[in-house]
């Protein structure tokens, strides 16, 4: 186990003439990083002389509090798996859901190789909304616009909404077939 210590904006107290804030998304994909790592992340605040809040401390925490409200599954009491997650995604796990953190999306296909014959339901966590999914054989077949023809056998491909989600970082939740 380890963890990293991360500040809002650079400093370790407050300071009224520092407003190189990180963004809230970036905050989150750290969070996500450090669970898929096996680690924990401490994210230090200053208050204010006052005792307060800056308001941009408030904003980026609120920010963060509604994604973490929506995901916490998916960090809360979760940890890194063996599994390689594709480009640009990072996989923790919590018993038999896996979660997909997506850093960037993908136009329409993600293919997830390794992984068929082990989902049982795919859902964006944001909103519950079910993802399809399918199972490529690595055969080349004629028509075939959902996978490249080299993909691997034993490759699941999900079929995502067009349209990036309204989240800081989106996240497909896969309820593994009875397996750890």
């Amino acid at each position: 186990m380890w963890e990293a210590c991360h500040t809002l904006n650079g400093s370790w107290g407050y300071d009224r003439d520092n407003h190189d804030y990180k963004d809230p998304a970036l905050l989150v994909r750290m969070l996500v990083q450090s669970v898929a790592c096996g680690g924990n992340l401490i994210l230090n605040v200053g208050p204010t002389g006052r005792g307060a809040l800056d308001p941009r401390a408030r904003t980026t925490l609120r920010e963060i509090g509604e994604w973490t409200g929506l995901h916490a599954r998916s960090v809360h009491g979760a940890g890194p798996i063996a599994f390689q997650a594709p480009a640009n995604a990072l996989y923790t796990q919590s018993g038999t859901r896996l979660y997909l953190h997506l850093l960037a999306w993908p136009l329409k296909h993600l293919h997830l190789p390794g992984m068929a014959g082990r989902v049982r339901h795919a859902q964006l966590l944001h909103d519950g909304s079910g993802i399809r999914f399918h199972e490529m054989d690595g055969a080349r077949h004629e028509h075939n616009n959902l996978a490249p023809p080299n993909q691997p056998a034993g490759t699941l491909t999900l079929t995502l909404p067009v349209a990036r989600p309204d989240a800081l970082l989106p996240v497909i939740e896969l309820e593994l077939d009875g397996q750890e």
